[in-house]
């Protein structure tokens, strides 16, 4: 369904007054700081969508883990050597992908070839201030040199400056040719830089558009995921959209936490310290 712009404007408005009229996390008496951590604070998120409440909870194995994890490597000064490591990382691990700059693309395919770990790129990476057509571009590129998977991050300034229109086609340009050519394809907000009804329209610009996931962070923004943005990008997209956290994990417990707060997907550089963290805690359970 394509909505016209007064239609999804309206939308966005009712959407916005239903998140904000009720808080998506209160302080609870147990703890000091905003956070979603009781059982009677987890039920509102399990009814918004969230399908994992603790890693280990049904005592899986460190592989179930690792196929949550994106495997990130975007560092600029990221060698071939780094690239060919992190993929026999990914292939040991069971990692679901490897998370790398499209340059990288190629090389990722030949290291992970005849195995099941998906090669990720990202598009106008970090700050999302290139044009529609090309971010459109080097999606259709990453494609043509093997990825499957593709993180768009979105115009920030656009955004925040009112111009859903330019937003939109930002994102649909993005996704369809992610549609057309059998790729995932996930909408990067760098919540950091967001206010609360800000997020809540770019997730819903970005479920219109046809996205796979929306995504909280670069990495290379201010700041990374929380537990109370993951939240809320669950609550707007329901239960049938991605929501991938990053920036930041980077162990067991932060991972854990993001999952309770309904991510399906946890893109991070410390993917092999969060298995080996996994390992630990089923061990030492009776």
């Amino acid at each position: 369904m394509t909505l016209s712009r007064v239609d999804l404007e309206h939308l966005i408005d009712v959407i916005v007054h239903e998140l904000t009229a009720k808080p998506v996390e209160s302080r609870c008496g147990c703890h000091a700081v905003l956070t979603v951590c009781c059982p009677h604070q987890l039920r509102p998120v399990l009814e918004a969508g969230a399908t994992r409440l603790g890693i280990q909870a049904a005592g899986g194995a460190p592989a179930d883990v690792a196929s949550l994890i994106d495997h990130t490597l975007l560092r600029p000064d990221a060698t071939r050597h780094d690239v060919e490591e992190l993929c026999r990382e990914a292939r040991e691990f069971g990692f679901a992908a490897v998370c790398i700059n499209p340059f990288w693309v190629p090389t990722a395919v030949r290291c992970l070839s005849g195995g099941e770990v998906a090669v990720c790129s990202v598009v106008g990476f970090p700050l999302g201030a290139t044009t529609p057509d090309t971010k459109a571009y080097e999606t259709r590129r990453a494609l043509f040199d093997g990825a499957r998977e593709i993180d768009m991050v979105i115009n920030v300034g656009a955004l925040r400056s009112g111009d859903l229109t330019t937003v939109a086609h930002d994102i649909q340009g993005v996704t369809q040719v992610c549609q057309e050519g059998g790729a995932l394809s996930k909408v990067i907000l760098e919540a950091s830089l967001l206010t609360d009804e800000e997020k809540i329209t770019a997730c819903t610009l970005a479920k219109s558009a046809g996205a796979d996931f929306v995504k909280t962070s670069t990495g290379f923004g201010p700041g990374g995921a929380t537990v109370a943005d993951v939240a809320l990008m669950r609550r707007v997209v329901g239960p049938d959209m991605g929501v991938k956290a990053a920036g930041g994990v980077r162990d067991f417990g932060t991972a854990e936490a993001m999952l309770a707060a309904g991510a399906s997907r946890i893109g991070a550089s410390a993917g092999v310290r969060i298995v080996a963290e996994s390992a630990a805690r089923e061990r030492s359970i009776p």
